[in-house]
């Protein structure tokens, strides 16, 4: 009779560990302003990997967006990340709308929310 608890123990352990080492969400939230430092809707805005020795394929990283009504563009990196890798990604932005354009950098750090900015310029001819 005191195998059966024993099993039923050990099976509630192991269960109560794999809900404790729940991967989190790996997410980039770029914001497009004006020089005046005015939100942007409905821009465009492009994250991509251009690394100097690509391992593997870097357009896998590739994604596009418009901005919404705050100027925001949010990407879910989470099905990229595997758990127990060092480090993601560094990825560079780039956003238009009309005739201004704008570029970035950002870090994406695993299983965090990372944020940036971005300034659109107006492009003269």
């Amino acid at each position: 009779m005191r195998l059966p608890a024993r099993l039923l123990t050990l099976v509630a352990t192991a269960a109560l560990f794999a809900a404790c080492n729940k991967e989190k969400p790996t997410t980039a939230i770029i914001t497009i302003q004006d020089e005046d430092g005015f939100i942007v809707p409905n821009a465009y805005v492009k994250l991509y990997a251009n690394p100097t020795y690509p391992l593997g394929d870097p357009t896998r990283l590739t994604q596009e967006k418009m901005t919404d009504a705050q100027g925001r563009a949010s990407f879910d990196y989470t099905d990229f990340y595997k758990q127990g890798q060092a480090g993601f990604a560094v990825l560079d932005i780039v956003s238009f709308k009309d005739s201004a354009v704008g570029q970035g950098i950002i870090k994406i750090l695993e299983e965090e929310t990372n944020e940036e900015t971005v300034v659109l310029v107006p492009v003269t001819p």
